[in-house]
Protein backbone atom coordinates (compact mmCIF):
# COMPACT_ATOMS: atom_id res chain seq x y z
CA UNK A 1 0.00 0.00 0.00
CA UNK A 2 1.42 3.34 -0.90
CA UNK A 3 1.67 6.41 1.36
CA UNK A 4 -0.93 8.34 -1.17
CA UNK A 5 -3.68 5.46 -0.54
CA UNK A 6 -3.02 5.77 3.04
CA UNK A 7 -3.55 9.37 3.11
CA UNK A 8 -6.26 9.56 0.40
CA UNK A 9 -8.11 6.45 2.87
CA UNK A 10 -7.68 8.20 5.68
CA UNK A 11 -9.84 10.81 4.17
CA UNK A 12 -11.96 9.17 2.97
CA UNK A 13 -12.56 8.02 6.26
CA UNK A 14 -13.27 10.94 7.32
CA UNK A 15 -15.40 12.09 5.01
CA UNK A 16 -17.67 9.02 5.63
CA UNK A 17 -18.08 9.45 8.73
CA UNK A 18 -18.64 13.15 8.68
CA UNK A 19 -20.93 13.34 6.43
CA UNK A 20 -23.04 10.68 8.07
CA UNK A 21 -23.05 12.63 11.48
CA UNK A 22 -24.46 15.12 8.98
CA UNK A 23 -27.45 13.89 8.92
CA UNK A 24 -29.42 15.99 11.96
CA UNK A 25 -28.78 19.08 10.18
CA UNK A 26 -31.01 18.67 7.36
CA UNK A 27 -33.26 15.89 8.68
CA UNK A 28 -34.11 18.06 12.07
CA UNK A 29 -35.32 21.21 9.72
CA UNK A 30 -37.61 19.09 7.85
CA UNK A 31 -39.27 17.30 11.03
CA UNK A 32 -39.51 21.32 12.85
CA UNK A 33 -41.38 22.38 10.42
CA UNK A 34 -43.97 19.43 10.39
CA UNK A 35 -43.13 16.71 7.51
CA UNK A 36 -43.21 13.78 8.64
CA UNK A 37 -40.14 11.30 9.26
CA UNK A 38 -41.61 8.31 6.82
CA UNK A 39 -42.06 11.20 4.18
CA UNK A 40 -38.56 12.15 4.72
CA UNK A 41 -36.97 8.79 4.41
CA UNK A 42 -38.93 8.18 1.82
CA UNK A 43 -37.53 11.19 -0.65
CA UNK A 44 -34.04 10.62 1.00
CA UNK A 45 -33.89 6.71 0.05
CA UNK A 46 -35.73 7.69 -3.71
CA UNK A 47 -33.49 10.59 -4.57
CA UNK A 48 -30.23 8.33 -3.23
CA UNK A 49 -31.17 5.61 -5.48
CA UNK A 50 -31.59 7.49 -8.56
CA UNK A 51 -28.17 9.03 -7.68
CA UNK A 52 -26.59 5.60 -7.34
CA UNK A 53 -28.44 4.27 -10.57
CA UNK A 54 -26.83 7.02 -12.32
CA UNK A 55 -23.22 6.08 -10.33
CA UNK A 56 -23.78 2.45 -11.90
CA UNK A 57 -24.46 3.55 -15.54
CA UNK A 58 -21.31 6.17 -15.48
CA UNK A 59 -18.96 3.05 -14.20
CA UNK A 60 -21.10 0.49 -16.68
CA UNK A 61 -22.06 -2.09 -13.35
CA UNK A 62 -24.31 -4.42 -14.14
CA UNK A 63 -27.71 -4.28 -12.32
CA UNK A 64 -28.25 -7.67 -12.86
CA UNK A 65 -28.97 -10.03 -9.53
CA UNK A 66 -28.30 -13.76 -9.10
CA UNK A 67 -32.08 -15.46 -8.22
CA UNK A 68 -30.69 -16.65 -4.65
CA UNK A 69 -29.63 -13.10 -3.52
CA UNK A 70 -32.77 -11.39 -3.86
CA UNK A 71 -34.31 -12.82 -0.75
CA UNK A 72 -31.37 -11.88 1.34
CA UNK A 73 -30.98 -8.05 -0.18
CA UNK A 74 -34.62 -7.95 0.72
CA UNK A 75 -33.97 -8.97 4.47
CA UNK A 76 -31.19 -6.81 4.55
CA UNK A 77 -33.30 -3.97 3.26
CA UNK A 78 -35.64 -4.48 6.08
CA UNK A 79 -33.03 -3.78 8.50
CA UNK A 80 -31.72 -0.63 6.68
CA UNK A 81 -34.92 0.79 6.52
CA UNK A 82 -35.53 0.33 10.10
CA UNK A 83 -32.51 1.63 11.35
CA UNK A 84 -33.39 4.54 9.08
CA UNK A 85 -36.63 5.12 10.60
CA UNK A 86 -36.20 4.63 14.04
CA UNK A 87 -33.40 7.16 14.43
CA UNK A 88 -34.94 9.53 13.11
CA UNK A 89 -37.76 8.84 14.80
CA UNK A 90 -35.68 8.89 18.32
CA UNK A 91 -34.48 12.76 17.59
CA UNK A 92 -38.16 13.26 18.58
CA UNK A 93 -37.35 12.46 22.29
CA UNK A 94 -33.81 12.99 22.77
CA UNK A 95 -31.12 15.43 21.23
CA UNK A 96 -29.63 13.81 18.09
CA UNK A 97 -26.41 14.17 18.81
CA UNK A 98 -27.38 11.76 22.00
CA UNK A 99 -28.85 9.52 19.51
CA UNK A 100 -26.22 9.21 17.11
CA UNK A 101 -23.89 8.69 19.90
CA UNK A 102 -25.80 5.50 21.04
CA UNK A 103 -25.98 4.24 17.50
CA UNK A 104 -22.61 4.26 17.76
CA UNK A 105 -23.11 1.26 20.07
CA UNK A 106 -23.47 -1.26 16.99
CA UNK A 107 -19.42 -2.01 16.41
CA UNK A 108 -19.50 -3.61 19.98
CA UNK A 109 -22.67 -5.78 18.92
CA UNK A 110 -21.46 -6.48 15.81
CA UNK A 111 -18.15 -7.99 17.53
CA UNK A 112 -20.29 -9.74 20.18
CA UNK A 113 -22.67 -11.63 18.09
CA UNK A 114 -19.55 -13.00 15.55
CA UNK A 115 -18.44 -14.10 18.73
CA UNK A 116 -21.49 -15.70 20.33
CA UNK A 117 -22.83 -16.70 16.72
CA UNK A 118 -20.11 -17.45 14.35
CA UNK A 119 -17.75 -18.78 16.65
CA UNK A 120 -15.22 -15.75 16.41
CA UNK A 121 -12.16 -15.61 19.76
CA UNK A 122 -13.25 -12.55 21.99
CA UNK A 123 -11.03 -11.92 25.11
CA UNK A 124 -12.07 -10.01 28.20
CA UNK A 125 -11.62 -6.27 26.92
CA UNK A 126 -14.45 -6.45 24.46
CA UNK A 127 -16.64 -7.71 27.85
CA UNK A 128 -14.59 -4.76 29.85
CA UNK A 129 -15.74 -2.20 26.28
CA UNK A 130 -19.13 -3.71 26.53
CA UNK A 131 -19.39 -2.52 30.44
CA UNK A 132 -17.78 0.63 29.56
CA UNK A 133 -20.26 1.60 26.92
CA UNK A 134 -23.65 0.69 29.61
CA UNK A 135 -22.23 3.17 31.45
CA UNK A 136 -22.00 5.59 28.77
CA UNK A 137 -25.33 5.20 27.25
CA UNK A 138 -26.19 5.77 30.81
CA UNK A 139 -24.81 8.82 31.87
CA UNK A 140 -25.91 10.08 28.53
CA UNK A 141 -29.35 10.03 29.10
CA UNK A 142 -28.92 10.91 33.23
CA UNK A 143 -27.16 13.98 31.69
CA UNK A 144 -30.46 15.02 29.89
CA UNK A 145 -33.04 13.58 31.60
CA UNK A 146 -34.59 17.28 32.18
CA UNK A 147 -35.41 17.26 27.96
CA UNK A 148 -37.97 15.14 26.74
CA UNK A 149 -38.44 11.53 26.51
CA UNK A 150 -35.40 10.23 27.05
CA UNK A 151 -36.62 6.33 27.93
CA UNK A 152 -38.31 6.18 25.06
CA UNK A 153 -35.99 8.06 23.01
CA UNK A 154 -32.43 6.15 24.41
CA UNK A 155 -34.73 2.88 23.48
CA UNK A 156 -35.19 4.01 19.79
CA UNK A 157 -31.50 4.64 19.53
CA UNK A 158 -30.91 1.35 21.31
CA UNK A 159 -32.98 -0.32 18.75
CA UNK A 160 -31.25 0.82 16.14
CA UNK A 161 -28.08 -0.29 17.34
CA UNK A 162 -29.43 -3.97 16.96
CA UNK A 163 -31.05 -3.18 13.47
CA UNK A 164 -27.58 -2.16 11.95
CA UNK A 165 -25.38 -4.44 13.31
CA UNK A 166 -27.76 -7.42 12.11
CA UNK A 167 -27.52 -5.44 8.90
CA UNK A 168 -23.68 -5.72 8.71
CA UNK A 169 -23.20 -8.78 10.09
CA UNK A 170 -25.77 -9.97 7.10
CA UNK A 171 -23.84 -8.47 4.33
CA UNK A 172 -20.39 -9.77 6.17
CA UNK A 173 -21.68 -13.65 6.51
CA UNK A 174 -24.48 -13.96 3.56
CA UNK A 175 -24.14 -14.89 0.45
CA UNK A 176 -24.67 -11.53 -1.13
CA UNK A 177 -21.27 -10.58 0.25
CA UNK A 178 -19.90 -11.39 -3.08
CA UNK A 179 -22.28 -8.71 -4.92
CA UNK A 180 -20.78 -5.62 -5.74
CA UNK A 181 -20.76 -3.15 -2.80
CA UNK A 182 -22.36 -0.44 -4.96
CA UNK A 183 -24.88 -2.63 -6.94
CA UNK A 184 -25.77 -3.91 -3.20
CA UNK A 185 -26.07 -0.44 -2.10
CA UNK A 186 -28.33 0.54 -5.33
CA UNK A 187 -30.87 -2.73 -4.04
CA UNK A 188 -30.82 -1.89 -0.25
CA UNK A 189 -31.53 1.83 -1.34
CA UNK A 190 -34.81 1.20 -4.11
CA UNK A 191 -36.03 -1.65 -1.86
CA UNK A 192 -35.52 0.46 1.34
CA UNK A 193 -37.70 2.91 -0.71
CA UNK A 194 -40.30 1.75 -1.30
CA UNK A 195 -40.54 -0.34 2.28
CA UNK A 196 -40.73 2.98 3.35
CA UNK A 197 -43.22 4.29 0.82
CA UNK A 198 -45.90 1.43 2.32
CA UNK A 199 -44.69 2.11 5.84
CA UNK A 200 -45.55 6.17 5.30
CA UNK A 201 -48.57 4.78 3.39
CA UNK A 202 -49.92 2.96 6.19
CA UNK A 203 -49.07 5.85 8.56
CA UNK A 204 -48.54 9.27 8.39
CA UNK A 205 -48.65 9.42 4.24
CA UNK A 206 -46.33 10.51 2.13
CA UNK A 207 -46.43 14.65 2.14
CA UNK A 208 -45.97 16.98 -0.73
CA UNK A 209 -43.00 19.26 -0.71
CA UNK A 210 -43.21 22.71 -1.78
CA UNK A 211 -40.51 25.01 -0.26
CA UNK A 212 -37.22 25.15 -1.59
CA UNK A 213 -35.57 24.87 1.29
CA UNK A 214 -36.80 21.85 1.69
CA UNK A 215 -35.98 20.10 -1.26
CA UNK A 216 -32.63 21.56 -0.66
CA UNK A 217 -32.69 19.61 2.93
CA UNK A 218 -33.75 16.46 1.24
CA UNK A 219 -31.35 16.37 -1.33
CA UNK A 220 -28.16 17.08 1.18
CA UNK A 221 -29.51 13.89 2.85
CA UNK A 222 -29.76 11.88 -0.27
CA UNK A 223 -26.58 13.01 -1.93
CA UNK A 224 -24.25 13.99 1.18
CA UNK A 225 -25.41 12.33 3.81
CA UNK A 226 -26.69 8.59 2.32
CA UNK A 227 -24.41 8.24 -1.43
CA UNK A 228 -21.37 10.19 -0.59
CA UNK A 229 -21.13 8.71 2.89
CA UNK A 230 -21.50 5.36 1.54
CA UNK A 231 -19.39 5.38 -1.40
CA UNK A 232 -16.70 7.04 0.32
CA UNK A 233 -16.55 4.50 2.99
CA UNK A 234 -16.56 1.47 0.27
CA UNK A 235 -13.30 3.50 -0.94
CA UNK A 236 -11.76 4.07 2.56
CA UNK A 237 -11.94 0.24 3.08
CA UNK A 238 -10.61 -0.47 -0.11
CA UNK A 239 -7.39 1.38 1.00
CA UNK A 240 -7.17 1.45 4.89
CA UNK A 241 -8.91 -1.87 5.79
CA UNK A 242 -12.22 -2.17 7.84
CA UNK A 243 -10.62 -1.76 11.34
CA UNK A 244 -8.83 1.66 10.50
CA UNK A 245 -12.11 3.31 9.32
CA UNK A 246 -13.96 2.02 11.94
CA UNK A 247 -11.76 3.85 14.18
CA UNK A 248 -12.70 7.20 12.05
CA UNK A 249 -15.71 6.22 12.17
CA UNK A 250 -15.82 8.09 16.32
CA UNK A 251 -16.33 11.60 13.64
CA UNK A 252 -19.82 10.39 13.20
CA UNK A 253 -21.25 11.40 16.63
CA UNK A 254 -18.68 13.98 17.11
CA UNK A 255 -19.98 15.45 14.07
CA UNK A 256 -23.64 14.69 15.44
CA UNK A 257 -22.84 16.32 19.03
CA UNK A 258 -21.47 19.44 17.38
CA UNK A 259 -24.36 20.49 14.69
CA UNK A 260 -26.71 19.47 18.13
CA UNK A 261 -25.47 21.54 20.19
CA UNK A 262 -24.26 24.75 17.57
CA UNK A 263 -27.35 24.86 15.24
CA UNK A 264 -30.15 23.60 17.34
CA UNK A 265 -29.11 24.35 20.97
CA UNK A 266 -29.33 20.79 21.86
CA UNK A 267 -28.50 20.11 25.79
CA UNK A 268 -24.93 19.03 26.37
CA UNK A 269 -23.80 18.87 29.54
CA UNK A 270 -20.53 17.93 31.44
CA UNK A 271 -22.29 14.28 32.10
CA UNK A 272 -23.51 13.77 29.03
CA UNK A 273 -19.64 14.70 27.12
CA UNK A 274 -18.00 11.77 29.57
CA UNK A 275 -21.05 9.29 28.20
CA UNK A 276 -19.70 10.42 24.74
CA UNK A 277 -16.67 10.08 25.42
CA UNK A 278 -17.19 6.52 26.96
CA UNK A 279 -19.20 5.43 24.18
CA UNK A 280 -16.32 6.00 21.64
CA UNK A 281 -13.77 4.97 23.92
CA UNK A 282 -15.25 1.56 24.16
CA UNK A 283 -15.87 1.27 20.18
CA UNK A 284 -12.18 2.15 19.82
CA UNK A 285 -11.16 -0.30 22.35
CA UNK A 286 -12.57 -3.17 20.84
CA UNK A 287 -11.85 -2.20 17.23
CA UNK A 288 -8.09 -2.03 19.04
CA UNK A 289 -8.11 -5.12 20.20
CA UNK A 290 -9.46 -6.59 16.73
CA UNK A 291 -6.25 -4.92 14.51
CA UNK A 292 -4.24 -6.07 17.54
CA UNK A 293 -5.60 -10.13 17.03
CA UNK A 294 -5.44 -9.84 13.57
CA UNK A 295 -1.54 -8.78 13.53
Amino acid sequence: MSQWDRVTGVVFAVLSSTTFGLIPLFSLPLLNVGIGAPTILCYRFLLAAIAMAVIMLLSRRSFRLEHGHIGMIIALSILYAATAIILIESYEYIPSGIATTIHFLYPLVVTLTMAWFFKEKTTVVTYIAVAVSIIGVALLAWGNHTEGDFRRGVTLALITVVTYAAYIVGVMRSRVARVDSITLTFYVLVIGAALIFVYALLTSGIEPIHRLSDWRDLAMLALLCTVLSDYTLILAIKRIGSTRTSILGSMEPLTAVIVGVVYFDEHFDATSVAGLILIILAVILVIAQTKAKES
